[in-house]
């Protein structure tokens, strides 16, 4: 074996499954020697990374999962991982790395060149002439930061990474990753200077691995006095190396890069830093240049202030008065759909709370538009009013599915809890990057910034845990605890079903289905692709069509006919899912939320190839994969009309796909969501 690739999976869990991929997707050579294995170290305080490891296990052979028995630390892992490897090579790649197409044929061509006795391309400028099989292999490689920019990579900088080392080597020499922070400066440089001694330090320019640069989750973007930890990885370096004039010359390259990243040393920590390690000039000169670069940015804000209105430049300076107030504890203020009255896991999760906490009170917020649909006897401010701001600024508690309207700013103490509002099928937040034509009004810096204020993510599903943390990177807490909204969906009686039925005015016995497309982003105004008389003839006297447009699109869906009935104005989708005996959608993700009834899901998808190119989804609902199709699939309506005539919209089979799907996408739904909601977010007592 040639290569054994070891991945430490630790807080990479919306990155994880593209790191694996990179490496067990490579082409095969077709020989079988030079296919890498694929070493994942995991803990078991990570069980989502877990879950994601023995998946890939479990479909490839050449994946193996260790387990550390230890408080994390990402050397320990990594010497674990080489401990345990069988491949003649080693690469440590983190698990926000990707390994790119092609990059294992064409290693494995440059060392068969080693092998047979050529010439190799040398490595840095001093190093010997490398003649046959190399000890260190430094790859060419790259990094994307979180907008998608693609920039090369720093090859003055010890990483892991970026070299390739040949496994006797490493064990020879006895190398070993230190543990903390910083903890590859010792075994890289170590291994690369003892390579450049020896004459077999070698260099390939073929770009190969690509790093992930991650706004945040990281020991990179975590500022503070962990960062200290590098002085002290050279201070050991250059002892193990008997002070070598090289490693003097690295440090200080490294050091001042450290220093000057902002994401890394605190600003009051900076001066410290500066003279713990020793760095030659004048710190003041940092200063200055800091005082500069805040000057900019203070004017540019006043400029942008200068254009605002006049009313809404008063009342940002009263809402600035009123950040100086003290926080309310007992007061929370609630947002759904920017601004569309209450509906949604905040809904719900507002219903729990006055049962639970009742001495927090809940205000809502409302554009002017909507607040006729504002229930009688609920608080509610009208979004950029006097009272708006005033509640924001004051409110201990914030509890939204989008965002809350104006640019407010979240003060210390206050607590914000992101709901979301549905489990990702198409791309969200930063997955949109590849999509411009889609998203050219999305401010992808305003998007991040509003992740930042999150101090609580709800997540529905291990699915979408792995995607909020990769779309919407912050350093929020996800909160892996169900939907609130789908409560009522596991406690719901036959009659309440039964309730809700008559007063859509449905008769007794008959069968409903509920026809919910999402919208699309390509197309304007709400336009069914499907003839729903036709639709409702075929299938007889005894079924009712419900009809629900997306919200994008107003009021009606425009459901005229027979047996029709047009439900996009009802304010309660759960009361839709309970009264429908079969859910037909598209790339809703009602779908998600219809699962936890375990009732027929058809999926009606005429321009499924259309969507994907245009937005670009995360399950491919026509794979018939269990877990990734909910039922019965049709791509034309001929197709749909003979699955529900036929029955096979109810067979066996649909079922068994069902129950996988909702395995997948349901697994904390039990009619509890809003409860661990509230019992996690507002104190139970008054102080």
């Amino acid at each position: 074996m040639l290569l054994s690739v070891v991945v430490p999976a630790h807080r990479v869990q919306g990155y994880l499954r593209a790191a694996l991929e990179s490496v067990t997707g490579q082409a095969p050579a077709g020989d079988g020697l030079t296919e890498p294995e694929l070493i994942a170290v995991c803990t078991p305080d990570g069980p989502l990374e877990l879950a994601v490891a023995r998946e890939a296990a479990e479909r490839d052979p050449r994946v193996r999962v260790l387990l550390l028995d230890a408080p994390w630390d990402t050397g320990a892992a990594r010497n674990a991982g080489a401990a345990a490897a069988r491949g003649a090579y080693l690469l440590f790649l983190d698990g926000d790395d990707v390994l790119l197409p092609g990059a294992v044929a064409e290693i494995s061509a440059r060392l068969s060149d080693g092998r047979r006795g050529a010439r190799l391309p040398q490595g840095p400028p001093g190093a010997r002439p490398s003649h046959g099989p190399p000890d260190v292999l430094r790859l060419g490689h790259d990094r994307v930061d979180w907008r998608g920019t693609v920039e090369p990579g720093d090859a003055t900088l010890p990483a892991a990474r970026n070299q390739l080392f040949r496994r006797a080597f490493w064990e020879a020499h006895r190398l070993r990753f230190t543990e903390g922070p910083y903890g590859d400066v010792v075994p890289v440089h170590r291994a690369v200077l003892l390579a450049s001694d020896a004459g077999t330090l070698a260099g390939l320019d073929r770009i190969c691995v690509r790093h992930g640069q991650r706004r945040a989750g990281t020991a990179a973007t975590t500022p503070g006095r962990a960062h200290f930890a590098v002085i002290r990885a050279y201070e050991r370096l250059a002892a193990e190396t008997g002070d070598d004039p090289r490693v003097e010359a690295a440090r200080a390259g490294h050091l001042r890069a450290v220093l000057d990243d902002r994401d890394r040393v605190a600003p009051g920590d900076r001066a410290d830093f500066f003279r713990a390690a020793g760095l030659p000039g004048r710190y003041a000169s940092h200063r200055v240049r800091e005082a500069v670069r805040a000057g900019r940015t203070r004017g540019r804000a006043f400029a942008r202030a200068g254009r605002k209105s006049l009313r809404a430049r008063v009342l940002r300076v009263l809402y600035r008065a009123d950040l100086h107030r003290p926080l309310d504890p007992r007061l929370a203020v609630y947002g759904a759909y920017w601004n569309r009255g209450v509906a949604c896991n905040p809904a719900a999760v507002y219903a729990k709370a006055r049962e639970l906490v009742p001495h927090i009170r809940g205000v809502w917020v409302v554009s002017s538009r909507h607040r006729d649909r504002m229930p009688p006897g609920v608080p509610y401010v009208i979004e950029g009013s006097r009272a708006y701001w005033r509640v924001m600024a004051t409110a201990t508690y914030l509890v939204n599915n989008s965002s809350f309207p104006g640019g407010f700013t979240k003060r210390p103490g206050q607590t914000y809890l992101q709901t979301h509002h549905g489990t990702p099928l198409k791309t969200m937040g930063l997955d949109q990057l590849p999509y411009p034509a889609l998203t050219g009004g999305v401010s992808f810096e305003r998007i991040v910034a509003h992740a930042d204020q999150w101090d609580f993510g709800l997540s529905a599903n291990p699915h979408s845990t792995e995607v909020w943390d990769r779309v919407y990177p912050s350093a929020y807490e996800q909160l892996p605890y169900g939907y609130p909204r789908n409560d009522v969906l596991c406690t719901a009686t036959p009659g309440l079903t039964g309730k809700i039925r008559a007063e859509l005015g449905i008769e007794p016995g008959t069968t409903v289905l509920l026809y919910a497309p999402t919208h699309r982003d390509y197309r304007r105004g709400f336009v069914p692709l499907l003839d729903l008389e036709r639709l409702t003839r075929e299938l007889g006297p005894g079924c009712t069509l419900l009809v629900r447009a997306h919200y994008f699109y107003g009021r009606s869906a425009g459901a005229a006919g027979d047996r029709i009935v047009d439900v996009t104005a009802h304010p309660v989708v759960e009361e839709l899912f309970l009264a429908a005996d079969g859910l037909i959608t598209d790339y809703s993700s009602l779908m998600f939320d219809y699962a936890c009834l375990d009732r027929p899901i058809i999926t009606y998808v005429p321009d499924w190839e259309a969507y994907r190119a245009a937005r670009g989804t995360y399950v491919d609902l026509l794979s018939g994969r269990p877990g990734d199709t909910p039922g019965v699939t049709a791509t034309t309506e001929d197709e749909l009309v003979g699955v529900l005539r036929s029955g096979a919209w109810r067979s066996p089979e649909a079922d068994a796909l069902r129950a996988a799907f909702r395995g997948r996408f349901c697994p904390y739904d039990d009619g509890h969501a809003a409860e661990r909601v509230v019992r996690r977010i507002f104190p139970v007592a008054p102080d």
